[in-house]
């Protein structure tokens, strides 16, 4: 059993049902699950935000943050997580925003920003949002690849966190644009 299979697993017992909102890993996180037999029980849906402008149509993501954070920013992964847990009833929601190539805005290329939402139901007004940024080496969809699989991988950890009632750190500042 490969690591995305011990995901879906981990997801099926826990009663986990996922949303994503994906940038740079372009609906990968979602395909990779959705790899898995039977993870039709475990995905809602996943957004594909690539564009800033479908961040703000789609997530609800507010123009300011766009303008006051990188888009490679745990704030801007932290806003898309919420706009698709607003957007789905799924208790849990990973989000991924990040780079493969030098943009020359000084975020080294291979940078992933993440944030895994949990809840306790779609009523739940407080979830609890842990962020984290990574950098992977390799080629652009090797980059891509290896952030979509990280994504999976760190669910149990943060779920874990979730329920021991551990609360998620702050979020770190971003780097202006």
């Amino acid at each position: 059993m490969n690591e995305v299979e011990r995901v879906a697993r981990f997801m099926s017992e826990q009663s986990l049902v996922l949303v994503t909102a994906e940038s740079c890993t372009a609906g990968l996180i979602a395909a990779t699950l959705a790899d898995v037999p039977g993870a039709g029980q475990l995905l809602d849906c996943a957004f594909v935000t690539y564009a800033p402008e479908s961040k703000i149509r789609c997530l609800g993501l507010g123009p300011d943050l766009l303008r006051r954070c990188n888009l490679t920013s745990e704030a801007v992964a932290r806003a898309m997580a919420l706009g698709a847990a607003r957007h789905s009833p799924a208790s849990v929601a990973i989000a991924n925003t990040g780079i493969t190539e030098d943009t020359g805005d000084g975020i080294e290329p291979g940078t992933q920003c993440y944030a895994w939402l949990f809840r306790a139901g779609a009523a739940d007004a407080r979830p609890a949002v842990y962020t984290e940024t990574r950098r992977f080496s390799g080629g652009r969809n090797a980059i891509r690849q290896a952030s979509a699989r990280y994504a999976l991988s760190r669910l149990p950890h943060y779920h874990a966190a979730w329920q021991a009632g551990e609360p998620p750190a702050p979020v770190p500042p971003a780097r202006s644009p």
